[in-house]
């Protein structure tokens, strides 16, 4: 089963581009979005659509070993207990390598496991940035959220970069869960009701906006659904629709040819962008971004500034964070690069830090006019963003000075923290009250 050139986004390591050999590079952050994946429902089952409600996609990894208590003998490690995981139907059957709703595929196993593969080809073998084998677990972060598709492309990848036969025997890597209320890796509406009560507006007023463009499509998509018209906030809604047929594609699944129609799911996917992302949410309200958006980037920055301040006492060279396509999308729409397309399995979003090199900051005199008035002046820092293996040049990095001169993607640090604290809630308990900042 081959991987969907529509669906999937694999890490190009062949054209990344290198920075000047002026900049080196301290400390990288990545957020990918999990693998292939089943659709969240069941939708566009039966005739005449004919998509599966049932996916036997999962054959792979349905053997767990899990760490039970044994009683009354001191001194004895846990023993582990050898199990099969089968998903078992309504009725009562159940067969070999069917997949959960919303669950991880052999495919997605597959790509994510050649992200992993992927970053160490690049930050291991070609850029020498990691070391070949992981010798200190405090070089590298790994988080994920609570969700198992995310924790299982999350795994995936730490074997792609630092394999078993990678790893010294007293080192295991540590996977980072938070509870629920404390997720900040998405838009965590369930730790904010304000955040929720925003979302919940903006869907409508796009159903609103956006409905209408989607009335030419009935003739032609309403026979697969019911006879229902296709909308926003329809049965089944129009993002359930792009969900169902993207999982689809991503599978080498045949779809109804209406939906291979590029024209006709452009339509869909504008409308239901903008629903989620490019209309008011992201793009139009400052106070969503810092909802939304805020606690991430200022974790972000935080360990920035800890791996500035400390050097080398900072060992953390490499943070990777699984996480979802409303986080990378509202990433990107946040900082005003988002392309306004659904992020594909397996995109993601990388910050590199960069510090001038000594040669690179003494000879330069650009940089000089750069910072005419600082003493004892140490290196300079840049952060480049990267998104869907394109450099992003940063809106809030392009005046004079504010970047790399002759390089506007390599963002200076000072304009990017500067960003960064305008989009961190002071707050966020008080912030989240139902009517907001004023509330209280």
């Amino acid at each position: 089963m081959s991987e969907s050139p529509k669906s999937h986004s694999p890490l190009d390591v062949e054209k990344y581009p290198v920075a000047p050999s002026a900049l080196q590079l301290e400390q990288v952050h990545i957020y990918v979005r999990h693998g292939e994946r089943t659709p969240v429902g069941v939708r566009l089952a039966g005739p005449p659509a004919n998509l599966p409600e049932h996916w036997m996609m999962c054959k792979t990894a349905r053997r767990f070993q899990a760490s039970v208590y044994v009683p009354g003998i001191v001194g004895v490690m846990d023993e582990f207990q050898q199990s099969r995981k089968v998903v078992e139907r309504a009725d009562g059957t159940h067969y070999e390598g069917q997949c959960l709703l919303g669950e991880l595929t052999d495919l997605g196993r597959k790509s994510t496991y050649s992200f992993g593969t992927s970053l160490r080809e690049l930050y291991v073998e070609k850029l020498g940035f990691l070391p070949d084998s992981l010798q200190n677990a405090g070089e590298v972060y790994f988080r994920t959220t609570n969700v198992p598709r995310t924790t299982e492309s999350l795994q995936q990848i730490v074997h792609g970069l630092y394999p078993s036969s990678k790893c010294d025997p007293e080192v295991i890597p540590s996977i980072f869960v938070r509870n629920g209320r404390d997720e900040n890796l998405f838009g965590n509406a369930g730790s904010c009701k304000r955040l929720e009560i925003l979302l919940v507006g903006f869907a409508q007023a796009a159903a609103s906006a956006y409905n209408h463009t989607l009335e030419p499509l009935d003739k032609k998509i309403s026979k697969y659904i019911d006879g229902r018209p296709v909308r926003i906030d329809g049965i089944p809604r129009a993002s359930g629709i792009l969900d169902t047929i993207r999982a689809a594609t991503a599978h080498n699944v045949k779809v109804p040819p209406e939906f291979e129609e590029k024209a006709v799911m452009d339509v869909i996917e504008k409308a239901v962008v903008a629903e989620w992302f490019a209309g008011n949410p992201f793009n139009k309200t400052e106070e969503v971004r810092r909802l939304g958006m805020g606690r991430l980037l200022d974790d972000l920055s935080t360990k920035i500034q800890h791996k500035i301040i400390h050097g080398d006492k900072d060992p953390l060279r490499i943070l990777v964070h699984s996480t979802h396509d409303t986080a990378l999308a509202g990433l990107a729409s946040s900082l005003d690069v988002f392309d306004d397309k659904w992020p594909q399995f397996t995109s993601s979003i990388t910050f590199e830090l960069f510090k001038s090199t000594p040669a690179g900051n003494g000879s330069s005199f650009l940089q000089t006019l750069m910072s005419p008035f600082r003493v004892n002046a140490g290196p300079e820092h840049y952060i480049r963003m990267r998104y869907q293996n394109k450099n992003m040049v940063l809106p809030m990095c392009a005046d004079e000075g504010k970047h790399l001169p002759g390089s506007p993607e390599f963002c200076t640090l000072t304009a990017f923290r500067e960003r960064v604290k305008e989009l961190t809630p002071l707050d966020f308990v008080s912030e989240c009250a139902p009517a907001g900042r004023n509330s209280t």
